[in-house]
């Protein structure tokens, strides 16, 4: 280990000695300027641009690739205009290309769209000026929409829903994409001053070649939502903002059916209730959300995973009351996309504890309420939750509250508790972190976290490093949680440990790679990751991933090589999928293949594959995707997951274990879409389904058809089902 760690703080010291020649630059100093043009009239929303007043607004100046070549003029241009009334911000996009909508890629109708796998444009908006906080708005060629919040380009609320609308138009020349946002739904400063201007970015992306251009340039491992790297937008002259109130109730009936339950479980049970949110934003700053009789029959089923790990599977959140602002509550460290920052998980807050159980079934909840107030300077947000009594829970109360104070260039510090009563008892947990910048490339992000539950006291903490310009990522990830740290409200991958996983990867692009045609680049890797036992110091994990192969198609599509040698001390038995391993020293080694081809084809794939030793036995697993997508109307995937052992436990089994599942979208428009799974796993002869037929009869409200089966065995090894039909209509009206 001390090896490895030298050789870590070699490369990180050789990687700043020629970080000169890194390819991050700073931001500019003179911002590139794009005019907005007032005006009187209202535009209609067609896609079309071929109002008069579009003729008024100046067009931007020429957009600059941001892949595959940084700096470069891009090969199909790019233009956008920006209109405004009392009511609105218009933006107009106009994307060349010679192919014309014969170049048009998108897979799905699917609102929050992969963007991997469609042409899409993009917008930025900085309305405070403080190079911190972004709004961002997304939309394919056929009006789909994408939008999220980001706080220093890290922190992002995917699943936020902001209220604006957009249409589009395929030409033999291009496509068009109009969009008008209420100025309710933007936020910015009252400012004194006539005129304003915002800090402001735009990017394309062109699917079939991989081309992305942006009206500022940004480094290509960082994002448009960067916002020291954005330009501004000038003339603008929103009116003052004022409260404004959003109001969204529901009203929904259900029928339930119950077989091999508890006698006190009803078998057939038909149910009707109502309830709502509401939205009041104080000020452009400070937003209040009460819930009532809160429901999410809409939001997606957790899917089955067959999981060979020792550690608990991470499903993630899906419920919109819980999506938005989960930036500021969720502070945590967590693996990225890329493997990068080691496994460890540790988040103080995770709101999956509210109002779902153990096994993802809900839990119903009266009432709650969130208020949240950001600025320049400080961020406050206060979450209260009323949980009612079930069969299995008594009623509970949560309470998480959450402050962080900004200052310097792009520099943080924070505290964050939160609170679990009931008549079993409280759990509290406060945290203090911290989030430094330092510089264009260099970042720290930490946090030290105290439970207590009745008379125990224990801790948990991590410090995390990263360094990231065009050329390298170097991360190191020191973390410890103790024994008995306890957070109810919150999510740890391991306990009982001190982590350290560093780790390094490698992004070549230079002259020296070959079939450049079709390899874009050239990524390999080194993250090593060691586990000790915090209450005794013994190493109980230690794994070095080394990654010699990884290779980024211009297609989009990629193929990676990962071994990976282990050792684990196994301190009590493991049973993956029914396998009983028992206590004691195992080293193995594992080969890890990905493949994948450009997803935004009409029939694309992934391939994960493994094999190699698994503890004291073998073990060959793969996941087989294929995708296909003939039209954007229609996507359909399939899926089969295998794992068989061989000689693996005690006694030695050999056993096979498959998971099949299936997928689709069938879409009239982006408004009108019936979407299902199906799974079936051969582990215990068990059947899932979700089917959701949802309309989008008006901006953001909705009308929901949703059929759900679920089956598990009980303890007793029973199989049980349970099967439920859904009907739930919600209203928006925004005051």
């Amino acid at each position: 280990m001390l090896k490895l760690t030298g050789i870590i703080c070699f490369l990180l010291l050789l990687v700043q000695s020629h970080s000169q020649d890194a390819g991050v630059f700073k931001p500019d100093t003179v911002k590139k300027e794009m005019v907005a043009v007032g005006i009187n009239s209202t535009i209609k929303i067609d896609g079309l641009l071929d109002e008069e007043e579009w003729k008024l607004a100046k067009s931007s100046p020429r957009f600059v690739q941001i892949e595959p070549q940084q700096g470069m003029a891009p090969n199909f241009e790019t233009e956008i205009k920006v209109l405004y009334n009392r009511q609105y911000l218009y933006v107009g996009f106009v994307c060349h290309d010679s192919l014309g909508k014969k170049a048009i890629r998108a897979t799905d109708f699917r609102r929050d769209f992969g963007i991997r796998s469609h042409d899409h444009v993009a917008l930025s908006f900085d309305g405070f000026n403080d190079t911190r906080n972004a709004m961002a708005l997304m939309a394919n060629a056929y009006g789909v929409q994408r939008d999220l919040l980001v706080f220093d380009d890290i922190l992002t609320d995917v699943d936020w829903d902001g209220l604006w609308k957009v249409r589009t138009t395929r030409t033999d020349s291009g496509w068009i994409a109009e969009i008008a946002i209420p100025w309710q739904t933007l936020r910015y400063r009252k400012s004194k001053d006539s005129l304003q201007q915002w800090g402001f970015n735009a990017y394309r992306t062109r699917r079939m070649s991989n081309e992305i251009s942006s009206f500022s340039t940004y480094p290509r491992n960082f994002s448009f939502t960067r916002m020291d790297y954005a330009g501004v937008l000038k003339n603008l002259q929103p009116p003052p903002p004022k409260p404004n109130i959003r109001i969204q109730p529901y009203v929904l009936g259900s029928y339930d059916r119950y077989k091999n339950f508890p006698a006190s479980v009803k078998p057939e049970e038909n149910n009707f209730r109502a309830g709502g949110d509401i939205k009041w934003a104080i000020n452009p700053n400070t937003i209040l959300d009460v819930t009532v009789n809160t429901d999410f029959a809409q939001a997606d089923a957790d899917r089955q995973v067959n999981n060979v790990t020792r550690f608990s599977v991470f499903f993630p959140e899906r419920r919109q009351f819980f999506l938005e602002n989960a930036s500021l509550f969720g502070v945590g460290v967590r693996p990225n996309d890329d493997g990068s920052g080691g496994a460890m998980r540790i988040q103080p807050f995770f709101s999956r504890r509210i109002g779902l159980d153990d096994f993802g079934n809900p839990i119903p909840l009266d009432a709650g309420g969130r208020f949240v107030y950001r600025s320049s300077k400080r961020n406050v947000g206060i979450m209260a939750m009323r949980q009612r009594e079930s069969e299995s829970t008594p009623a509970t109360n949560f309470f998480v509250g959450r402050f962080s104070e900004n200052f310097g260039k792009q520099n943080r510090i924070g505290g964050l508790m939160t609170i679990k009563n009931s008549s079993e008892g409280t759990n509290v947990v406060s945290a203090v972190d911290g989030f430094f910048r330092m510089g264009e490339s260099h970042s720290l992000n930490t946090m030290l976290i105290h439970s207590n539950t009745g008379s125990k006291n224990e801790f948990a903490g991590y410090a995390q490093y990263y360094y990231i310009n065009n050329q390298w990522k170097i991360w190191w990830t020191q973390s410890v949680v103790t024994r008995d740290f306890n957070p109810e409200l919150g999510f740890v991958s391991r306990s009982d440990v001190i982590g350290t996983t560093p780790g390094i990867f490698w992004y070549y692009r230079g002259k020296y790679l070959p079939f450049k045609k079709w390899i874009r680049a050239f990524e390999p890797g080194v993250f090593p990751e060691f586990y000790h036992q915090a209450s005794t110091g013994k190493l109980t994990e230690r794994q070095l991933t080394v990654n010699p192969i990884w290779l980024n198609f211009q297609s989009g599509g990629y193929f990676g090589y990962i071994i990976t040698p282990t050792y684990q001390l196994l301190t009590e038995p493991f049973e993956p999928l029914g396998i009983t391993i028992p206590e004691g020293k195992y080293n193995y080694l594992r080969h890890l293949f990905y493949f994948s081809t450009d997803q935004s084809r009409i029939i694309s794939s992934n391939i994960n594959f493994e094999t190699g030793s698994y503890f004291n036995g073998k073990l060959i697993a793969g996941t087989f995707t294929l995708n296909i997508a003939p039209i954007p109307n229609f996507y359909l995937q399939g899926q089969f997951n295998r794992n068989q052992f061989k000689e693996v436990g005690d006694p030695a089994t050999d056993k096979k274990v498959d998971l099949y599942s299936i997928s689709g979208r069938l879409a009239l428009n982006p408004r009108l879409q019936l979407i299902g799974f199906y799974q079936k796993n051969s582990e215990n002869n068990q059947s899932n389904y979700n089917i959701r037929l949802s309309w989008e009869y008006q901006p953001l409200s909705y009308v929901y058809l949703v059929f759900n089966r679920r089956g598990f065995d009980n303890t007793q090894m029973k199989r049980q089902t349970e099967d439920h039909a859904i009907i739930k209509i919600s209203y928006l009206r925004q005051l």
